[in-house]
């Protein structure tokens, strides 16, 4: 696009695009000249670039999350970027600082809680449910990996002793992991029981695989657990676990 000015190229292009300057990508490709009574002048010249919807959110998530930081009045930065692979969202934002741990709370509880205010003002803005993926410092990727290796132990104990095996309770989505995980293992199959908060994965051995044992087979004598951190764990994506 071009004008006498780049401000006036760029308001001619939103015009164009119909669009709001936080929905494009302005870039000022001359700035033009004025030339001396009329010679020798050159227009200005930019090229606008709507974003993509999933661009415009993801931009929008990070700046609900940095108000609601400096709400909080914690010491972090918000950034975009690339979802996990098994996250049933196209967004993710990740905070770092030297205060984000205050962010995680316990068994990720405030994490939970602050990725579902930001779904949930999302949502209320676009008039349709927003899936947003929050995590502190990449703490859902450790986290991950240590659900899906308690979730590979698990299945192989079970699988040699032939009885089943009950983790200890989880959200949603840390019971996805687990589910996921042992979803294509030909030796065990996973159900969640109990309700709320004291919903947790059983593992079972499947008919005929090997060490199998009695089909009245007891539970095993508790939950198991996962060695505690340092730091509480956050979970994965809060709502996104399959119906049992």
């Amino acid at each position: 696009m071009t004008a006498k000015t780049a401000e006036e190229a760029i308001e001619l292009a939103l015009k164009q695009l119909g669009a709001q300057r936080e929905d494009v990508v302005i870039e000022v490709i001359s700035k033009g000249k004025t030339g001396i009574l009329g010679f020798g002048s050159e227009p200005a010249r930019v090229r606008v670039v709507r974003l993509d919807p999933t661009q415009t959110l993801a931009k929008e998530a990070k700046e609900v999350v940095d108000k609601l930081l400096v709400h909080m009045k914690v010491n972090a930065i918000a950034s975009i970027g690339p979802p996990p692979q098994d996250s049933l969202s196209s967004i993710a934002i990740n905070v770092e600082g030297e205060d984000s741990g205050l962010l995680i709370g316990r068994r990720g509880e405030t994490l939970q809680a602050l990725q579902f205010i930001v779904a949930s003002l999302l949502s209320h803005t676009k008039g349709e449910g927003v899936r947003v993926h929050v995590d502190v410092e990449h703490y859902k990727d450790r986290r991950r990996a240590a659900l899906q290796k308690l979730a590979q132990n698990m299945a192989e104990r079970v699988s040699s002793s032939g009885r089943p095996m009950t983790l200890e309770p989880m959200p949603p989505a840390e019971r996805r992991i687990i589910h996921m995980t042992l979803a294509n293992d030909r030796r065990v199959t996973t159900q969640s029981v109990g309700d709320r908060e004291g919903r947790k994965v059983t593992i079972l051995p499947r008919r005929g695989s090997s060490g199998t044992g009695p089909s009245g087979a007891r539970l095993s004598d508790g939950p198991q657990t996962l060695p505690q951190e340092k730091s509480p764990q956050p979970p994965e994506d809060y709502d996104q676990e399959p119906a049992d």
